[in-house]
């Protein structure tokens, strides 16, 4: 997934503020098509959002349990998740044109980029068949009904892609309150032994410019430089 040699390095934003949802996606929005037509570089963006909750393409009704937030409905991949203050959101706005065209490819990129941040922190990030984000297992929870070891998740990651053009991205949690998922079924998971999870809760006293940096040394390793805006 890394750019041909020569090519600008990434600009890489980061917001110390609550950043309104609609703001970040107009911003998104414009610049996406920007790149596309060759009138901006590449771009991440990490922020924070107000407590929100966000419905993807493939949200349905029924896992919005209980809109204790704005709701939100947008076109990145995935079902209905949570965003908020000490939520690590990254934006992605990459030129898959320039670098593979291959969905899944990026997808799983993106999800390496989380798991190799994790490992930073000692902790192990996994992913699943048939789930989409990043996994740790919970050995001391409960299990199954069937015996199955009990996994929550750290990260969730929702693009979207126009004219090989990404946006949207992954938000990986570092100390958000976490009964604030309760209002939805997180990515439509709804089994006991599946829950969410953050640095914090598993006792990860990591604060938000230590997971930048480790969120920019692995995406440099895995998507090539950046630079600050």
């Amino acid at each position: 997934m890394r750019l041909r040699p020569g090519a600008p390095p990434v600009e890489w934003r980061v917001s110390d503020d609550l950043v309104p949802y609609e703001e970040a996606v107009a911003f998104m929005e414009a610049r996406a098509a920007a790149i596309a037509s060759g009138e901006a570089r590449e771009c991440v963006w990490l922020l924070e959002h107000p407590p929100i909750y966000t419905g993807g393409s493939s949200a349905k009704e029924q896992d919005l349990l209980e809109a204790r937030f704005p709701v939100y409905r947008t076109g990145r991949g995935g079902q209905f998740t949570y965003h908020g203050p000490k939520q690590r959101v990254a934006y992605v706005m990459l030129d898959l044109s320039r670098r593979q065209r291959d969905v899944r490819a990026f997808v799983c990129a993106l999800e390496s980029w989380i798991i190799a941040s994790l490992a930073d922190f000692g902790v192990t990030g996994e992913r699943r068949a048939g789930r989409v984000g990043v996994w740790v297992e919970r050995p001391e929870k409960a299990k199954g009904r069937d015996g199955e070891m009990a996994e929550d998740k750290i990260a969730a990651i929702g693009v979207r892609l126009r004219q090989w053009v990404s946006f949207h991205g992954i938000a990986l949690n570092v100390a958000p309150d976490l009964t604030h998922f309760s209002g939805i079924a997180p990515c439509g998971v709804r089994d006991a032994h599946l829950g969410v999870t953050s640095l914090a809760d598993l006792g990860v006293a990591a604060d938000m410019p230590a997971v930048d940096a480790a969120l920019r040394r692995n995406f440099e390793a895995i998507f090539g430089p950046a630079e600050d805006s």
